[in-house]
């Protein structure tokens, strides 16, 4: 069966939704402390302190977001917050697999989205039990942009699966579908 990825999901980009018209060493210094004064309020409300595992339903910082996570659909391409939920509830998405991109200059938006195309494809068959082109569902992926690589450092490539038929309830791995 032929098929397109889903690529249009969702952008990474806290720092550039954040960091519109700033300017100065302390203004953005001011932007990160108030991040991660946030972040780290947030992340202990939706996540077992132990397991680590999404255990309520709320908005987790985008650069939060790991390898098992379930979410739904942000609604924006550029996003700060993933409406994340419980594996076990629905859910639009499931984070299957991160790559870190190399230190160094924005490779550009052709460059990273080539990088997710092959590392999610690659990694597809291994978290769902089938090739890519034997499967009903659909991988997108969540990538830098050039403002998020440049301010907050982010070299993450995030793969994540989704069943555009409906939601999902429960973990895709091994789902063979």
């Amino acid at each position: 069966m032929a098929k397109t990825t889903v690529t249009s999901v969702l952008a990474i980009g806290a720092m550039a939704l954040l960091g519109f018209g700033l300017s100065g060493c302390s203004a953005a210094q001011e932007i990160a402390d108030s991040v991660e004064g946030e972040l780290s309020g947030g992340e202990s409300e939706v996540r077992d302190g132990e397991t680590q595992e999404v255990t309520e339903s709320g908005d987790l910082d985008v650069f939060k977001l790991a390898v098992g996570d379930c979410f739904d659909d942000a609604g924006s391409t550029m996003v700060s917050e993933i409406p994340v939920v419980p594996c076990s509830n629905p859910h639009d998405y499931e984070v299957y697999y991160e790559v870190e991109m190399p230190a160094g200059d924005f490779p550009g938006d052709e460059a990273i989205t080539t990088q997710a195309e092959a590392d999610c494809t690659a990694q597809f068959a291994t978290f769902i039990g089938l090739p890519y082109d034997q499967s009903s569902l659909y991988f997108s992926y969540l990538t830098p942009t050039q403002q998020s690589w440049d301010d907050a450092g982010d070299r993450l490539i995030q793969c994540i699966v989704t069943d555009q038929a409906a939601q999902t309830t429960g973990t895709l791995a091994g789902a063979a579908r």
